[in-house]
C-alpha cells in the first residue's frame, strides 16, 4: 500500500492539540531551515525542542539534547531534518520515546521509516513542512498556547 499523508484537516487538527516539538537536527545557525523553521513555529506558540548530537548550548532559548531518548518530558511531534536515510533510526527512537507525530521535513521521504512508525502507532507525514502546513491548516483556527 502506498504511503499517503493525512488530510489537510487532519495535519491542522495534529498542529492544533501539539504541545511540545523536538526537532531532529535543529542546528544553531539562524541562516538554516530548520532554525528559520523552529523559530517560525516557536513564535506561533509552539514549544520547540531542540535534539542535535553535535550541539551542546542552548538553541532558540531551550536546552539542546543529544538525542530524543534524553528529552525528559512527553514529546507530542517528532519534526526531521534529517537526510532520508536516517530517519529509520529516528523513527525508531520516536517510537521508544512514545512520540505521536513522527514528521519528516520537505524533501525528506522515507518508507522504511514511516511503516516503523505507523507499527508503532504514530501518525506519519513525509515531505512536508511543518511551517507552511501550520500556516495553511492554522489560519481559520484559533491556537490557545500550551
Amino acid at each position: 500500500m502506498a504511503f499517503e499523508n493525512p488530510t489537510r484537516e487532519e495535519i491542522g487538527d495534529i498542529l492544533a492539540s501539539a504541545g511540545n516539538i523536538a526537532v531532529v537536527g535543529l542546528s544553531d545557525k539562524s541562516d538554516r531551515t530548520s532554525y528559520m523553521v523552529a523559530y517560525a513555529m516557536q513564535l506561533k506558540g509552539y514549544r520547540i525542542i531542540p535534539v542535535n548530537p553535535l550541539v551542546d548550548d542552548d538553541i532558540l532559548g531551550e536546552k539542546c539534547y543529544h538525542s530524543l531518548a534524553e528529552i525528559p518530558e512527553p514529546v507530542d511531534i517528532v519534526d526531521v531534518f534529517r537526510r532520508s536515510e536516517f530517519c529509520p533510526e529516528v523513527a525508531r527512537e520516536a517510537a521508544a520515546i512514545g512520540a505521536k507525530v513522527l514528521w519528516l521535513q520537505q524533501g525528506v521521504i522515507s518508507q522504511e521509516a514511516a511503516e516503523i512508525a505507523q507499527e508503532a502507532g504514530m501518525t506519519v507525514i513525509m515531505d512536508r513542512c511543518i511551517k507552511v502546513e501550520e500556516a495553511i491548516t492554522m489560519r481559520d483556527r484559533t491556537r490557545s498556547p500550551k
